[in-house]
């Protein structure tokens, strides 16, 4: 529980570590997982001293146990191995200092880390890291590789001479780190973040060789895994052979089977993309040629025509149809004027036969009354009626003398 304190009535070292003693004495007994990173068994001891590491982050802790509890698993337990202790937490208050007392130690054995590494791939694929719409594509051609290995590795060596070999001009920025044992994750979490970091960096590669399955083990440890997935920058997997799958495998952007599969992966063959050029310059060549032949097949098609070769021929020969048509018309009606002539002068001559004036002409006279109505029989005129006569050459007035009844 909280103490009250103040600096006018503080606690002395001696009860501040007493009561941390006491707190921690009520933590009982735990299991502890952790990687062995110093042994310490000195001969005639009864207690062996060991340290306890988290592979995973840069946290430590002391861890002692009688000789017999050791000599148990001494065969199958050394520095490096993973191993599940069940101890109790100590206080050494003259020192301060933190410690386990172990009652029983238990390796970790290839089949359990397998089957945890099995569980976590898992929850990491459900979380949605390994998902391959998160895949960012590699550059064509990086001027810049950043490259995460061992120091003075074979992993080093195939990346850097099969890439320089394939495309001379690209430049690497290495980072030599642990690639296993207890400092390999941090200082390989450490060395991606650095060359993400980098603005002129394309593309990571994480190489390592072959090795066993807890040789592995960094590159498929979880921060790891996270710090991958929150790269900006592209991350290629090369580690081992092509039957290990760590689960950086999964994470990164692009697996390669080895390092030097990275190598060609990354950089383009320049002897290849030469090649390419040439082929794909070829083949414009020959769709040019291609269409421009076939375009001056047209136009000498298009020339070979009447109507371009000869322009005016289309005009003449249209032009003696023309002419043809307007002498038929003209003959057409001509020949029409000419019979509606004979037709109109048969008419006229008709109409002549037939008029009064023609009658009248032969000594005929017709009789007009004063209201100007025609004479046709004597019981219509009365005797000393003035009427009107009208000959061919004109008209005069007549009296009726007498009318007979």
């Amino acid at each position: 529980m909280a103490l009250n304190t103040s600096a006018e009535a503080p606690l002395p070292v001696g009860e501040v570590s007493r009561l941390i003693g006491g707190w921690i004495d009520r933590l009982g007994a735990v299991w502890v997982e952790g990687q062995i990173t110093q042994l310490s068994r000195r001969p005639g001891a009864g207690v062996v001293f060991l340290t306890l590491r988290d592979p995973s982050y840069d946290i430590s802790i002391g861890v002692t146990c009688y000789r017999q509890v050791f000599d148990a698993v001494a065969d199958v337990v050394s520095e490096g191995a993973r191993v599940v202790v069940h101890a109790k937490p100590e206080w050494y208050a003259p020192r301060g200092q933190l410690s386990l007392r172990a009652a029983e130690i238990k390796p970790v054995g290839v089949g359990e880390l397998l089957a945890r590494l099995e569980q976590l791939k898992k929850s990491l694929a459900a979380e949605g890291l390994f998902a391959a719409e998160r895949k960012k594509p590699l550059p064509f051609l990086p001027q810049l590789v950043g490259l995460v290995c061992g120091r003075a590795s074979a992993a080093e060596r195939d990346v850097l001479e099969n890439a320089r070999h394939r495309w001379p001009a690209v430049r690497f920025e290495v980072r030599n780190v642990a690639v296993q044992g207890v400092h390999a994750v941090p200082q390989v979490v450490q060395a991606v973040k650095e060359l993400d970091a980098m603005g002129d960096v394309d593309v990571i590669i994480v190489a390592r060789g072959g090795g066993s399955v807890e040789d592995l083990l960094p590159f498929s440890d979880e921060q790891l895994i996270r710090a991958v997935a929150g790269c900006r920058t592209p991350v290629v997997s090369a580690i081992g052979h092509e039957p290990d799958t760590p689960l950086l495998d999964y994470v990164a952007d692009l697996r390669a089977s080895t390092p030097t599969d990275a190598a060609k992966k990354v950089v383009p063959d320049v002897g290849e993309e030469y090649e390419r050029v040439r082929s794909l310059r070829d083949r414009a060549r020959r769709c040019v040629e291609a269409l421009i032949a076939r375009e001056e097949r047209g136009l000498a098609h298009a020339l070979a025509r009447p109507s371009i070769e000869d322009p005016h021929r289309m005009v003449d020969e249209r032009a003696d149809h023309v002419a043809s048509l307007v002498e038929r018309s003209r003959r057409t009606l001509g020949h029409l004027l000419d019979r509606a002539d004979s037709e109109l002068t048969h008419t006229h001559a008709r109409v002549v036969a037939l008029s009064p004036a023609a009658t009248l002409k032969r000594g005929y006279a017709v009789l007009q009354k004063a209201d100007g109505h025609v004479v046709r029989a004597p019981g219509e005129v009365e005797a000393d009626e003035t009427l009107r006569a009208r000959v061919c050459e004109g008209e005069f007035p007549v009296k009726v003398v007498e009318v007979d009844a």
